[in-house]
């Protein structure tokens, strides 16, 4: 345990210098205040909440800003290291090749949680400033701890691609691949197999299924179909009524992307040659 905390706050101590926390902070900040007060404009229209208004703006910013800012974190995180020269003198000491994939995942997972706890709840912030109280903090908070949870995903699978490849340019064009796929080419895949099948083939279940292959789309189901107010506002009401799919198993199935990429990261670098 001391290896992975001795690792982790060196991670820690790489953002800070190389200014990646305070750039992430300011830049989630930025945009979540933007989202909660525009955002929140036509609520007095369609008769929402400025809670669930804010909560959908600002899952669909996490969707896409937050695995591109886990990747970006991840993608040399290991290949890096092995061309800087680093990581053989890092594993000249004693500890384990698992132990230096696992503390450098913390400490790149903490700089994003910090980062997204401190942008999203400065949202939080100016809604309880400008409304005086603001009821379902709850689901804001699940919003928050999903969107880390999201993050530790990408984070892992940025490790893997690092673990694997062996130039860094390469690394990074994976980590755009990864991110345009689960991102942007998955829904659009999916939303047109849906469309060319009509109900004939893909039941329910298997349609909760191809949702679950998807951490993103995990993400935004858990968020957008929590709470009646904000499923109502996203328009997937429907699908909250009728979906398969509970918090227990969306939060099982972005921990299980996690866990599996991490390993497959850690497998990769024990058997790489160095």
């Amino acid at each position: 345990m001391r290896n992975l905390l001795i690792i982790a706050d060196k991670e820690i101590r790489d953002g800070l210098r190389n200014r990646w926390i305070v750039a992430t902070t300011l830049l989630l900040a930025a945009l979540a205040l933007t989202l909660t007060f525009l955002g929140s404009v036509p609520t007095g229209t369609v008769g929402a909440s400025r809670l669930a208004v804010t909560v959908v703006s600002l899952s669909s910013l996490t969707i896409f800003l937050v695995p591109l800012i886990a990747l970006l974190l991840a993608y040399d995180a290991v290949v890096g290291e092995f061309d800087r020269g680093t990581l053989l003198l890092l594993l000249s000491y004693p500890v384990a090749r698992w132990q230096v994939v696992i503390g450098k995942f913390l400490g790149h997972l903490a700089i994003l949680a910090f980062a997204t706890a401190v942008g999203y709840g400065a949202a939080a912030g100016a809604l309880l400033v400008a409304d005086g109280h603001v009821a379902g903090l709850a689901t804001f908070a699940r919003m928050i701890g999903s969107s880390i949870l999201l993050g530790a995903v990408f984070v892992a699978i940025g490790y893997l691609i690092s673990a694997i490849v062996r130039d860094r340019g390469l690394a990074g064009g994976f980590a755009i691949g990864v991110w345009l796929l689960f991102v942007l080419i998955y829904d659009m895949a999916l939303l047109g197999l849906l469309v060319v099948d009509k109900g004939r083939t893909i039941s329910a279940g298997m349609l909760d299924a191809l949702l679950l292959l998807n951490p993103a789309d995990a993400f935004r189901v858990l968020n957008l179909t929590g709470s009646g107010g904000v499923s109502q506002f996203a328009g997937m009401a429907g699908l909250s009524e009728d979906a398969g799919l509970s918090p227990a198993v969306l939060v099982s199935a972005l921990l299980l992307w996690t866990v599996l990429p991490l390993g497959g990261a850690a497998l990769a670098l024990g058997r790489r040659q160095l």
